[in-house]
């Protein structure tokens, strides 16, 4: 199901509101309920589902309807997230050099990452260990098939497997957007230094 995009709605509404308006009253408490999500935790990683309930205009009671718990609400956050990245991914011209394609990927992809930094934040410190990157398969599979040209053209390293270099690409790119919130690496150099960084990585030894 797709969601739109965050906008803050106020007011509050009644707590029977999905009950007394049926399935339809149900998806837009879910849909404003996500995005109210998604704002507020891409600011604020330790907002509460009091502070989003209400930023979503629902009660209490509406949200915790549709979600059990803090943490499938911050799933459901990242996951409408990255749908709508993906919309940006998708668009990237991977075509032709391998090295090329991945200059132009990696800049959608920070761009993507540093704008979620604090919601990934949030899902690091309620989400099991690996979920996030289960729910990063879509972006995943694209830079391993690109990783995987890269390595038949002889551009890229081939001395190490492909799901570690894929693996490394995330790392990087995640490890910069937490430098940047904690100010250990400045925001206007950071996109310049996550490509350096894993162009620097994926060209390594090629074979012969």
């Amino acid at each position: 199901m797709e969601h739109p995009r965050p906008s803050r709605t106020g007011g509050e509404q009644p707590a029977e509101e999905d009950a007394e308006g049926g399935p339809a009253a149900a998806e837009r408490s879910i849909a404003r309920i996500v995005s109210a999500a998604r704002e507020l935790l891409s600011s604020d990683p330790n907002a509460t589902t009091d502070d989003i309930a209400q930023a979503a205009g629902v009660g209490r009671m509406t949200l915790y309807g549709h979600v059990r718990t803090r943490a499938d609400l911050v799933e459901a956050a990242v996951a409408d997230t990255l749908r709508a990245g993906e919309e940006t991914l998708a668009s990237v011209d991977l075509s032709g050099d391998a090295r090329a394609a991945m200059t132009r990927l990696l800049a959608s992809s920070w761009e993507l990452v540093a704008e979620s930094a604090a919601l990934l934040a949030a899902a690091e410190g309620v989400l099991p260990a690996g979920r996030v990157r289960d729910l990063h398969a879509e972006p995943v599979r694209r830079m391993a098939e690109l990783v995987g040209r890269g390595q038949e053209q002889g551009v890229f390293r081939t001395d190490l497997p492909n799901a570690w270099l894929v693996s490394l690409t995330h790392y990087i790119l995640h490890g910069a957007a937490s430098e940047v919130r904690q100010g250990r690496l400045a925001r206007d150099v950071a996109a310049d230094v996550v490509t350096k960084s894993i162009e620097s990585a994926l060209a390594g030894p090629v074979a012969s």
